[in-house]
């Protein structure tokens, strides 16, 4: 009878070998932990420490409070519209936002003292194009009315209306409120240097990114609260944004029109930051430019010496301050 050969684990000890007892692990310290593994700020916190991260931060409204209550002695009001179009003499506003603010002389923030949001049907439907880009729809917007007595007991003490793209909004806002007509207004787009404080664009957009945050955006009143949180957060110097709009806007600055210049230097002129007008809002038909006002002489000696060629011609110009500024 065969024996069947002998059959050994090749992982099994040999035989008369014995194995030493393995060494205890040594007591190594449990990795750092966050003190509340849920806590998202620190998280976030951990993440940026590294050096490869940025991480965005959902923008937080502040709290109203009383205007009686606060310490500030200014008021402006932030505001933007929602509308059909681009044009306001055609197109209509579907939605307005304001938030109201204190500040001191110096620029500095002081504290949310109203809020208001409104909708409006329009007469015609809402493009599709809008809708898209806003969120607004036909339905939202049925058999609402814009509250004008709580818009306006915003607007009326406010010493500023501030506008990313005051341009476009004071027209629409002159249309729904007389309240909008005699103030000052001040452009967040174009008297702020926002490259010279680092920012890659002056849209709402890229502004509130870079700042570490981000918002719903293309809706009125949290675009409001994402602005407000961009003017006051300091970038240059320790300088805010809103120091800087607030000085930008008690300057006057002058409009000057190139009537009746040389068609041939149409080129030279566009080149040098003058832009055309054709009449249609009731301004001069000509090209035109704005300046600071200490620089408006200047500025006419370029028009007589490269342009008119004629150290006597007198160019239409227009003195604006906050009040005139940014009108249709």
């Amino acid at each position: 009878m065969k024996m069947a050969p002998a059959q050994f684990d090749l992982f099994d000890e040999a035989p008369g070998y014995r194995q030493s007892p393995r060494p205890k692990p040594k007591n190594r310290p449990a990795p750092a932990l966050l003190d509340d593994p849920w806590d998202a700020e620190a998280a976030a916190k951990r993440l940026e420490d590294t050096g490869d991260y940025r991480v965005l931060r959902r923008l937080v409204h502040r709290p109203i409070i009383p205007r009686a209550s606060s310490m500030f002695p200014n008021l402006a009001v932030l505001v933007d519209t929602e509308t059909t179009g681009l044009q306001h003499a055609t197109h209509e506003v579907i939605e307005i936002g304001a938030v109201a603010f204190t500040y001191d002389d110096d620029g500095n923030l002081g504290d949310v003292v109203g809020v208001y949001g409104g909708l409006r049907e329009p007469s015609q439907p809402i493009p599709s194009e809008i809708t898209r880009l806003t969120g607004i729809t036909d339905a939202m917007v049925a058999g609402q009315e814009i509250d004008l007595p709580a818009l306006e007991a915003i607007i009326e003490p406010a010493d500023l209306v501030i506008a990313h793209n005051a341009s476009f909004d004071r027209p629409f806002c002159g249309k729904l409120s007389p309240s909008f007509i005699l103030k000052g207004w001040a452009c967040s787009v174009s008297e702020i240097r926002w490259a010279d404080r680092g920012f890659e664009g002056n849209k709402l957009g890229y502004l509130v990114g870079q700042s570490g945050h981000f918002h719903e955006g293309h809706r009125a009143v949290d675009d409001c609260h994402a602005l407000l949180e961009v003017l006051a957060r300091p970038t240059v110097n320790g300088t805010t944004p809103l120091a800087e709009l607030i000085r930008s806007s008690a300057c006057c600055r002058v409009r000057i029109f190139a009537e009746n210049s040389p068609f041939d230097m149409k080129d030279h002129l566009k080149a040098k930051g003058y832009r055309w007008s054709d009449g249609s809002d009731g301004r001069p038909k000509a090209w035109w430019i704005e300046t600071e006002e200490a620089l408006h002489e200047e500025e006419l000696a370029y028009l007589r010496r490269e342009i008119y060629q004629w150290e006597d011609a007198e160019p239409l110009c227009i003195r604006l301050t906050a009040q005139d500024r940014f009108r249709a």
